[in-house]
């Protein structure tokens, strides 16, 4: 069995995936467009949100982060992602990658829970990046 979070970003997928390059080397390993879906599933399904969906918008995409594949859409692309519930965690080698990660993924964000010692880890923090995903950073203490 396999669990992968899949993330909606209602509009703000691409923009999301290349900041996620950029803070988290990751890599899109995957990505389908709405205009390349067959025609009956281009329109809205009854129940979401009215209309056409711009066919350049992100249907699926596959983002490899480290060792875990993040999946990725930009949803009905209704402009108001809601990421409440969970955080994903990265775990790191040392104090040093927590700031340097830490840091790029709060940067026009919001701390929840500045980096520093705890008694579970070398260096912990949470944030929520520009997008509202929220994030706890870890170097486990060595053993």
């Amino acid at each position: 069995m396999l669990v992968q979070p899949y993330l909606f970003f209602e509009g703000r997928c691409e923009e999301a995936a290349e900041f996620y390059k950029r803070v988290l080397n990751a890599q899109v390993e995957m990505l389908m467009r709405f205009k390349e879906a067959p025609p009956q599933q281009s329109a809205a399904p009854e129940g979401c949100a009215p209309g056409p969906i711009d066919g350049e918008k992100v249907m699926h995409m596959s983002l490899r982060i480290g060792e875990t594949t993040v999946m990725m859409s930009d949803g009905r692309c209704g402009g108001k992602p809601s990421f409440q519930g969970f955080s994903l965690s990265v775990t790191v080698p040392d104090a040093a990658a927590v700031d340097r990660v830490f840091n790029a993924l709060a940067e026009g964000g919001q701390v929840l829970m500045p980096a520093g010692e705890t008694f579970f880890a070398e260096r912990f923090g949470m944030c929520a990046d520009r997008f509202g995903v929220s994030w706890m950073v870890i170097a486990v203490k060595a053993p």
